[in-house]
């Protein structure tokens, strides 16, 4: 079994607790997911299932999307819902009213490439070890800002004293988003947390296309988990495509390069790898351009050329 599953986490479960659900309903190891969903968090976690796998690297880098309860006023240990809440600094302060013309303010200073601290409960690698373990023993390390790009926020609604507030964030790779809440509110000195959140899409996956364990469960039961799989050609359409001959598909097979002469009227760019497919849409290898040919660097097709089969969820 062989490409994607689109999974809608629930809160409460870890991303590696989703995955090893996974692994125990499509019956192998080979599962592994492309982007940490915090443990309270829920939405879309994209999953990749035996040669899929392969694909991760070009899936972690995907943009993603979210909705997410700001909650002003207090601050939490965490960032979100889970944590301890923090007396405020001035508590006259953080019970005022704001006004949606400093939220708006605020926000604006958070949209473009930003530098952010990540948070002591991330997964991030500190001297081997990951912060969220480093914080569950009590300790607190230094740590670096890193660049993440914040695309967009949107005010979906606010209540009338401004400090419940529901925004949509439009984000790149690597962006806390309990972070994000948690600056937005220092910077109106209020403080502020995430109250829940939901990933809404993970690159080329949105909630539409998610299903969920029990979904999954009740596929499996009647042989059907087919169903619930998206091919490994779906994942990656952000990158180009070449649909290669028969004789050039065998070729692919066993490793060796297609000359771009054969290729016909097929635009490749030399800075971005390319998808070469079968006539049939199957997706064969990921190659590169040297000397004049694509060479892949990937193959990801069977022996025979065979993939998934990929059907279309029942509504």
């Amino acid at each position: 079994m062989d490409g994607i599953l689109c999974v809608l986490k629930p809160p409460g479960m870890t991303s590696h607790d989703v995955v090893d659900v996974v692994r125990r309903l499509v019956g192998i190891r080979r599962v592994g997911h492309t982007g940490t969903l915090d443990p309270g968090a829920a939405g879309v976690l994209v999953c990749c299932v035996g040669r899929a796998t392969r694909l991760s690297e070009f899936l972690m880098d995907a943009d993603k999307e979210y909705r997410v309860e700001l909650r002003l006023g207090m601050s939490t240990s965490t960032g979100d819902a889970y944590g301890e809440l923090l007396p405020p600094a001035d508590a006259e302060q953080a019970a005022r009213p704001v006004s949606r013309a400093a939220l708006d303010q605020a926000l604006r200073q958070f949209t473009g490439e930003i530098m952010q601290i990540p948070p002591m409960v991330s997964a991030i690698h500190h001297g081997g070890t990951r912060l969220y373990q480093l914080a569950r023993r009590g300790e607190v390390v230094e740590r670096d800002a890193r660049k993440v790009s914040i695309y967009r926020i949107d005010v979906l609604r606010a209540s009338e004293d401004g400090r419940t507030v529901l925004l949509h964030v439009s984000c790149g790779k690597g962006t806390y988003i309990r972070t994000l809440c948690a600056d937005v509110g220092d910077v109106l000195g209020v403080g502020g947390y995430a109250h829940f959140m939901i990933r809404t899409r993970a690159g080329q996956f949105e909630l539409e296309d998610a299903w969920t364990l029990e979904e999954l469960a009740a596929a499996q039961a009647r042989d059907a988990l087919a169903e619930a799989l998206a091919s490994m050609d779906r994942a990656v359409t952000h990158l180009p495509a070449v649909d290669l001959p028969d004789r050039s598909v065998t070729d692919v097979l066993h490793g060796h390069p297609v000359p771009l002469w054969k290729l016909g009227d097929a635009r490749v760019s030399d800075d971005s790898p390319v998808r070469l497919r079968s006539r049939q849409g199957t997706l064969i290898a990921l190659a590169r351009i040297e000397d004049g040919a694509l060479r892949p660097f990937k193959v990801l097709a069977g022996p025979g050329g065979g993939s998934v089969a990929h059907r279309t969820r029942p509504r």
